[in-house]
């Protein structure tokens, strides 16, 4: 996904309290949010279930109810006519106040032959690529299958592809969660591509906080406090074994840059002087939809792309959302996830190298509980690209230079990654 908003803060600020004590050895974080009372019942949930269902949600998700929250441009942009970046990001704003769309997909800009969005451009481009270029018995035989959450970008992306009537019976959009195994069915002993671009961003993620530097993490819960009709969030001991398995992955990471004892006898000294919060945000969704591709395709090549980092976050928190909405035209960023209601886009960065531990993880050969790594090496060949290096090397970048030099595919982008993974001989 490309944001088009202006990152300066404009959203809500927070709602400050008091902190106060409840039993059962939990207690409530001072932020509230006036809406998104729909999301959550009577009982509390995980601050992953209440994402999911702010994105997701048939009723009331973000994807679900906005079908033009993913755009398709008109006609591709010739930006041998343009003269320079100020050109191009004149005629970029035009587009996206001409369209109200919140987001274009990389894809959506420049037609390349890579991979796609939520509106189907990407597999369009694909196998109109693979019609014009390979042998006819590749196109003639190729299966694409799209795997969409969500119903209205489903039924655009048929639309998109069914522009070139041919595509449609080797194109088919399975309407469902990919994270959700029972939807695979059997197990897929072929080898196989996988691509995900802009995925991982938008996936739940689930929420640690420590009352200072030293103190435990604890999991965070949304509970809807029935007498003001807002949303606070509860702390619990970890007990969720996907976070707990999550929290492993983490920790494992952080283990190893080594910490001596004086090092670490500092810090207990220095947050009983000066106490700090911790909050942290654990990519729980992107671990189950790898635990769940790992095990039905296990021969699968990975390419994903997603945000590296996210500048000017208002929501606290290691590896914090940014949460944005769009409305007449104009974008703003709250500063709490449950502000979020269905009308707010809410992204992550992502970790590569975190993102690589968990796919080793997820292949079987790296286990941080066990503090060792399988004897039989890794299943999984990876590498991490900035999209600079990527689209030199795979992409056609002489076809979106300007006529002064600058080129968007190129010399943007500046805060994307590409990662790629291969199965190894390792992999049975």
């Amino acid at each position: 996904m490309m944001a088009s908003h202006n990152l300066a803060s404009k959203g809500f600020a927070f709602l400050y309290h008091m902190p106060r004590v409840k039993p059962v050895d939990h207690w409530v974080y001072p932020f509230r949010a006036l809406f998104s009372t729909h999301i959550v019942g009577d009982e509390p949930i995980l601050v992953r279930d209440f994402i999911h269902s702010a994105l997701y949600d048939p009723k009331h998700g973000y994807f679900s109810q906005r079908s033009r929250s993913v755009g398709v441009l008109e006609r591709s942009i010739k930006f041998n006519q343009l003269e320079g970046r100020q050109a191009y990001m004149k005629h970029l704003d035009k587009i996206y106040k001409d369209s109200d769309i919140s987001w274009f997909t990389p894809v959506e800009l420049f037609k390349i032959y890579e991979i796609g969005g939520g509106s189907g451009t990407c597999a369009k481009g694909i196998m109109d690529y693979i019609m014009l270029n390979a042998p006819p018995r590749i196109y003639n035989n190729m299966t694409y299958i799209s795997v969409e959450i969500s119903p209205s970008l489903a039924e655009k992306q048929r639309e998109t592809v069914g522009e070139v009537r041919s595509h449609l019976s080797k194109f088919r959009v399975e309407c469902r969660d990919a994270a959700d195994k029972s939807g695979w069915g059997e197990v897929e002993q072929q080898q196989c591509w996988v691509i995900m671009l802009e995925v991982l961003d938008n996936l739940p993620h689930d929420l640690i906080y420590a009352k200072d530097q030293v103190s435990p993490w604890m999991e965070v819960w949304v509970e809807k406090q029935k007498e003001r009709g807002t949303l606070e969030e509860l702390y619990k001991p970890l007990q969720d074994s996907l976070i707990k398995q999550c929290f492993e992955i983490v920790d494992f990471d952080n283990s190893q840059k080594t910490q001596n004892r004086v090092i670490s006898k500092a810090q207990s000294v220095w947050s009983k002087v000066f106490p700090k919060p911790r909050r942290c945000w654990l990519p729980t969704g992107c671990l189950k939809l790898l635990e769940v591709l790992h095990g039905v395709l296990p021969k699968m090549s990975l390419i994903a792309s997603d945000f590296s980092y996210l500048p000017d976050v208002k929501v606290p928190g290691e590896r914090a959302p940014l949460v944005s909405t769009k409305k007449d035209g104009s974008s703003s960023d709250y500063s709490s996830y449950l502000d979020a209601k269905g009308d707010a886009d809410i992204f992550f960065p992502t970790d590569f190298l975190l993102l690589e531990n968990i796919e080793h993880y997820c292949s079987g050969w790296q286990r941080p509980n066990k503090g060792e790594s399988s004897k039989q090496g890794k299943k999984r060949r990876t590498i991490i690209l900035d999209t600079s290096s990527f689209m030199e090397e795979f992409g056609l970048p002489s076809k979106t230079r300007t006529k002064d030099g600058y080129n968007p595919l190129l010399d943007d982008f500046k805060n994307t990654k590409f990662y790629l993974s291969v199965p190894t001989h390792n992999t049975k």
